[in-house]
């Protein structure tokens, strides 16, 4: 009897080994779609309909922003751990990722299983804002002694419970040893303006909405939750300068694909994020966004990403944090 083997198609033999067909030599051949789990305008809509556009001219095949808002970023993950692993979803995912897993009870996707990381695009760190007509407003060090003066008293505002805004704060709040009132806010603009009214003493914010009032007068920033001071904002100085140390959080923006996508995809995929954003026209909008560029390879995003899932987790516990 002759052997079947022989006429055994290529497609036939993927589809009994349950293997993807797609490979980096024939990839892209159609549109890839970028979920961006947020509304359009934005900070994370911001970076993926820059990093679509930079892919667009690269690839030769269109990048289409899909905006899927709703429950903290949690609609869009969803919806883009369940798509195929063919490279032709991706999710542009920022520290929300990571905190959603620790905050949520049931997140209902798995950062690490449900998820390849490709690259990190840029990112900005958080920052300490503080009305500049408090007696306790020129440094971190003073701040940090009125709240130990009077605890339970000052207020600290948040872009909402478990945003990374909130994270952030308690996370500065167990390093200083200091006990606040939480105040969540339904995004971090609205923590701004009662923060220049004098209705909250201080928040937690992000650099970009930022900068205009603080160029004003209208707010301080008294520090800056990185671990070395940003080239955006080299006046301010890191929580670490006046003593308040692992206090180091980013809000970073990513591309992410579905668990699974081959690695010769991913492989491409990193290295022409990496060409976009060394790119100068990209540097240059990023900065006007008080963004920095910081590509990683895979390996390096996966790392961060399960570094970010234990921390989270460990604030939460410590802070006494109800998950929802």
């Amino acid at each position: 009897m002759k052997s079947c083997l022989p006429l055994i198609t290529p497609l036939i033999a993927a589809w009994m080994c349950n293997l993807p067909l797609v490979s980096a030599q024939d990839y892209p051949t159609k549109p890839i779609r970028l979920i961006v789990p947020f509304a359009a305008g934005g900070g994370s809509d911001f970076v993926g309909r820059l990093i679509a556009l930079k892919l667009t001219e690269q690839l030769g095949q269109t990048v289409v922003v899909d905006n899927r808002p709703g429950a903290a970023s949690l609609l869009g993950t969803q919806i883009a751990a369940h798509a195929a692993a063919d490279g032709y979803t991706l999710l542009l995912a920022d520290s929300g990722f990571t905190i959603n897993i620790a905050f949520f009870k049931d997140p209902k996707y798995d950062a690490l299983k449900d998820f390849d990381p490709i690259s990190v695009v840029a990112e900005t760190p958080y920052i300490l804002v503080v009305n500049p007509g408090l007696s306790y407003s020129s440094s971190i060090k003073d701040f940090i002694a009125a709240a130990k003066a009077q605890p339970g008293k000052l207020t600290i505002g948040s872009a909402g419970s478990g945003s990374g805004t909130h994270m952030t704060g308690e996370l500065f709040r167990l390093r200083a040893g200091i006990n606040m009132i939480h105040v969540p806010y339904k995004s971090v603009g609205p923590a701004l303006s009662d923060v220049v009214a004098g209705q909250i003493q201080s928040t937690i914010s992000t650099a970009p909405v930022t900068l205009p009032l603080s160029k004003a007068g209208r707010v301080k920033i008294l520090a800056a939750a990185a671990p070395k001071r940003s080239q955006l904002l080299p006046d301010v100085p890191t929580f670490a300068e006046s003593g308040v140390n692992d206090v180091n959080v980013s809000n970073w923006y990513s591309v992410i694909s579905v668990g699974g996508t081959p690695p010769a995809i991913i492989k491409l995929l990193n290295r022409e994020i990496a060409r976009a954003v060394a790119a100068p026209d990209t540097k240059e909008r990023l900065a006007v966004s008080a963004l920095e560029a910081a590509p990683n390879s895979p390996e390096e995003f996966r790392k961060k990403i399960a570094d970010e899932l234990q921390r989270w987790s460990r604030v939460i516990k410590d802070a006494g944090i109800r998950q929802e």
